[in-house]
């Protein structure tokens, strides 16, 4: 406390332990510009995830920002994301938590709630950036729970794998990747509780989890890059629009290709 009566700032900092210039530090925000960096490169990771740092430095600077390429592993970290291709050692894992193998392969979805999936994404906004986390049903396609956070923390991955839950009951299977949100005790012991298989991609293979990334492009390239986002209330009220939307009049299209009978697949969930 600055206004202490008996010890001054100094003497506080010393028997803290700290230097005396945090004390007097205010945190800053992310600048525009930033901000348009990170935009930039969440926008080509879905045109190019196969590009890593070098080739996003590259596409950065052709835009006109004199980036390096250690802003760019920064900014690329700070949105999770990577470049695919094949890396060494993929069976290491976490000390912590378990992972578990894919159980989809060579699999048939043949009816609604047989396989769910999840995923994590960015969301930019005007003066941030979110994360969001939806439950998707693989066979319908439909969207079954999201939520949004400013935070990578597990609960808002809870909150939505238990909203899908609650409204449409336990599918078999349980698909995600290997992230520290998926493979994190409290959301694997919450598909345990309820009696469900759980599945994860292996390291690098989007594919394995193609329906939702398809879902990632739709909404980001149809809603968050058409729009301008004042904060994330804001945010929340256009995603939860978009998404009653894509779940009452994309869906039924589904029928007419012979992918599912939308009043079959109700009945069902």
């Amino acid at each position: 406390m600055r206004d202490h009566e008996q010890l001054s700032v100094v003497r506080q900092c010393a028997l803290l332990g700290l230097a005396r210039s945090s004390v007097y530090y205010h945190p800053q925000g992310p600048s525009a510009e930033e901000l348009s960096l990170l935009r930039l490169l969440d926008e080509q990771y879905l045109e190019t995830p196969f590009y890593g740092s070098r080739r996003m430095t590259v596409v950065l600077r052709q835009q006109g920002y004199p980036v390096n390429r250690k802003r760019v592993q920064r900014l690329m970290r700070q949105l999770g994301i990577e470049a695919i291709y094949p890396k060494p050692r993929l069976s290491q894992r976490h000390p912590d938590h378990q992972v578990f193998p894919y159980l989809l392969r060579g699999v048939s979805i043949k009816q609604a709630n047989q396989v769910w999936c999840t995923d994590i994404t960015y969301l930019p906004v005007l003066k941030g950036h979110f994360y969001w986390v939806a439950v998707m049903d693989w066979y319908s396609r439909k969207v079954l729970a999201w939520a949004i956070s400013n935070t990578m923390e597990v609960t808002f991955c809870i909150e939505a794998l238990q909203r899908a839950l609650a409204r449409y009951g336990s599918p078999q299977i349980v698909n995600s990747d290997q992230g520290a949100q998926f493979t994190a005790t409290a959301f694997t012991d919450c598909l345990k509780a309820a009696d469900i298989a759980i599945s994860m991609d292996g390291r690098g293979r989007y594919l394995d989890n193609i329906f939702i990334e398809r879902l990632w492009r739709s909404i980001k390239y149809e809603l968050i890059y058409l729009t301008a986002f004042d904060n994330g209330l804001h945010l929340s009220r256009e995603v939860n629009r978009w998404f009653d939307w894509y779940n009452r009049v994309c869906q039924p299209v589904c029928v007419k290709r012979g992918i599912v009978t939308w009043g079959t697949c109700l009945q069902t969930q």
